[in-house]
């Protein structure tokens, strides 16, 4: 089972903070179909929010189809999203953790990684537009 959090610092609204977490997890394989996702009155009682926002994010997450409620018994994993083996996972996370231990011996903090990682992306997908067009 998924675990959420909220960062009150991020400016994401609440519930889109819970979408997006629920969609991390698929894509990387910690849910599966069939996995059931934690009720609402566990998720207001771990975060402290209003019910309203987890059914808010959970309706979302059942008109992409990805979850499906089920009367009585809770939310339900119904496909997941496109993501890689374990295995490779695995092997990019830890190759990822040592470019950010050597990122942070450069002297970046987060928000320089995170400007990093961004900018480099949006340069990979401007090539990518580039190469296609």
């Amino acid at each position: 089972m998924v675990t959420f959090y909220l960062d009150q610092q991020s400016g994401v609204a609440p519930y889109l903070q819970i979408v997006h977490q629920v969609k991390h997890a698929l894509r990387v394989g910690l849910l599966q179909p069939g996995d059931q996702l934690p009720t609402v009155r566990e998720v207001v009682g771990q975060l402290a929010i209003n019910p309203n926002t987890v059914l808010k994010a959970y309706r979302e997450l059942e008109v992409e189809g990805l979850v499906g409620g089920k009367p009585g018994q809770g939310t339900f994993v119904t496909r997941t999203l496109p993501g890689i083996a374990p295995a490779e996972f695995a092997a990019l996370r830890r190759s990822l953790h040592r470019w950010v231990q050597s990122a942070i011996a450069a002297g970046l903090d987060a928000t320089g990684i995170q400007a990093l990682v961004a900018a480099t992306l949006q340069e990979l997908h401007t090539i990518t537009e580039e190469e296609t067009a």
